[in-house]
Order: C-alpha cells, then structure tokens, then sequence
C-alpha cells in the first residue's frame, strides 16, 4: 500500500473516531435537562412539605443530581480535550496527505520529462535509420527473396500404423489415393511422396532426420484422450501422448511446415504443433475410414495446384459433401498465430 493510500485511511479512520467522540459528547450533554428538571423539582418539593424526612429524602435526591451533573461535566470536559486532540491528528495528516501527493506528482512529471528526453533520442535514431534508407532497402529486398523462397520440390512424409488388436483401416488405399491425385496435379513434379508403414515411436524421428520433410502425415489411430496410437516392435498399440508429439516437432527440421494427423481425436494435437510450424490438421472427433481417405486425397491435390492451405482444406471438405458422406466439419485447420491459411501456399508455382 502506497503512502497516499496510508494517509488517506489514517484520515478517514480519525475522522470516525472524531464523529465517535461527538455522538459520546451528545450522549452525555442530553443527561443534563433531566438532571436538571430533577433539581427544579425536588426545590419544588421541599418548598411545599413540612415534613422533614421529605426534606431530607428530596435534599438527598438534589445531591445525586448535582454529582451526576458535575460527572458529566467532567466527562464533556475530557471529551472536549480528546476531540480538540483528534482534530490536530487529522490536520497532521492532511498535511501529510498534501505532502505526500505534491511529491508523487512531481515525481510523474521528472518521468514524462525523461520519456519525452527518451522519445526525441529515438526519433533521431529512427531518423538516422531513414537517412541509410537506400542502402538497407537493397538489403532487405535481398533478405525478403532468401525468406520467401519455397523449394522446387517439397517432400509428404506419410507415416502410417494399424497395430493388431484395433479396428482394420485401410491405410494402403489412403496412400494409393493421395499419391494418384498428386499425379493429377498441375504441379506433380513438385511433390515428392514418401511412406513408412508399422510405425513405430522412434521410426518418426529417424524419418524426419532422413527425409527432412516439408509435410508430415500421420495416418491411423487416435484414442479419445489426445493420444496418437503407434505400435510396437509386437505389433500391439503404442500410445504417444500430445505432448511426445509436440516435443519431436519442437526438436525436428525447421523445414517442417505442416502437420496432418488424419487420426480420430486429433484436435488437439493440431492445436498444441502449430506453436513449432505453420499449421496442422486434426479431426475433433472419430473420422471414418472412407472419409479420412477422401479428405486426404482432394487436399493433396489442390496443393498440387498449388493453391493455398485455405482453398486446399475447404475444397477437402467440399469432396466429402460431394460423396454424401456427412463428416466435413471434422476436419479442423490450425494455423500458427500471426499467419493467415490464405496467405500458405506449400507448392508455388
């Protein structure tokens, strides 16, 4: 809590003692008027009675009055002092309170100065940078052509895994079809397909470090908690979490540019890659066989026309409508925040 804060809770807290003092004070003053009246009429008594026990009983009541009276004198009395006391405390703080918000004030004012001292350096750097305009555009021009270039040829790493004990897909046709429509495609040349089949866990690192490729496909299993179901060296499933996944991207190729887990329950594995490459696909729920295969198969062939992420994954879905098969808003496009799906295109021409 800042000191202004302080000061302003000491004042208001003072104040409410001084207002508890007051009401004390008016407590006690509102006695007087009784006690008074009781004075006035035991004098009243004594004046009409000759009976000397009257006398002395009312005498005795105008004593206790009189005391009572005197009490409460001192009582104001002493409250008058605490009150005067109190209202010096306030002042104190108020003081304090003005002090202390003259000082805050200035100090503001000493930093928007040396902001304002901080703002004109910058400007004649960024000055200084315009006068060198010439010289850096080339340079950038350069740069933006070393950035923006795409390789004649990109490689599709499909990797696929149907361990024993799961529910059979076919995975060959799924890579049959694809590799026949990049053959349809205006670019095929520029696509180069490549498969690993029975993967296994440590069979995704050796094809990346082998392939380098711009494309990975996962094809196959996935399980309803975020796992992608590999195999091992038995056959049986192997499951690879989310966060395996995302690891092996984080530490492969920087080459790589997306990521299609064509998988059951893969959102969210497409979500959490898209933080180490341009974008993923994944399906937020089951996808069924003839569907992932499809799907797949139209959306390597648009980028084979070499048009973009977007175009590529709407016309995916425009083949599953086209099939009659109602699975098109299972498919869900992750891109890395900052890029735009319409401005990702994987084959340029």
């Amino acid at each position: 809590m800042g000191l202004i804060e302080t000061y302003r809770n000491n004042i208001a807290r003072k104040k409410q003692e001084m207002a508890n003092l007051s009401s004390d004070r008016a407590r006690e003053t509102k006695k007087i008027p009784d006690l008074k009246k009781k004075i006035i009429s035991a004098n009243e008594a004594i004046g009409r009675t000759k009976s000397q026990s009257t006398v002395k009983s009312k005498l005795g009541e105008i004593q206790r009055a009189e005391k009572a009276l005197a009490d409460i004198d001192k009582k104001v009395a002493s409250i008058d002092t605490k009150i005067a006391s109190k209202d010096k405390e306030i002042s104190n703080e108020e003081k304090k309170l003005r002090t202390e918000v003259e000082r805050v004030e200035k100090k503001k004012i000493d930093e928007e100065k040396k902001r304002l001292k901080e703002s004109e350096k910058q400007m004649k750097r960024i000055n200084d940078t315009i006068n060198n305009h010439s010289r850096l555009q080339s340079e950038m021009q350069r740069t933006l052509i070393d950035l923006q270039s795409i390789p004649e040829k990109i490689t599709v790493l499909f990797m696929a895994s149907n361990p024993t004990g799961s529910m059979p897909l076919r995975l060959d046709e799924e890579a049959r079809s694809i590799q026949e429509m990049i053959r349809k495609s205006e670019h095929r040349d520029s696509v180069k397909f490549e498969t690993r089949w029975a993967t296994r866990p440590m069979d995704v690192l050796q094809a990346i470090n082998e392939l380098n490729p711009d494309v990975i496909h996962f094809s196959g299993h996935g399980s309803d908690t975020e796992e992608l179901v590999l195999q091992d060296a038995e056959g049986s499933p192997k499951f690879v979490s989310k966060e395996a996944i995302v690891q092996t991207m984080m530490t492969s190729s920087d080459k790589i540019r997306l990521v299609f887990f064509n998988t059951c329950f893969s959102y969210g594995q497409a979500e959490a890659v898209v933080e180490h490459v341009e974008a993923a696909i994944g399906m937020n729920t089951s996808i069924g066989d003839d569907a992932a295969r499809i799907f797949a198969a139209q959306f390597y062939s648009a980028i084979g026309f070499g048009y973009s992420l977007e175009k590529a994954f709407e016309q995916a879905k425009s083949a599953l409508m086209l099939e009659g098969i109602a699975e098109e808003k299972t498919p869900e496009l992750c891109v890395k925040e900052g890029l735009s799906a319409s401005d990702i295109i994987i084959v340029r021409p």
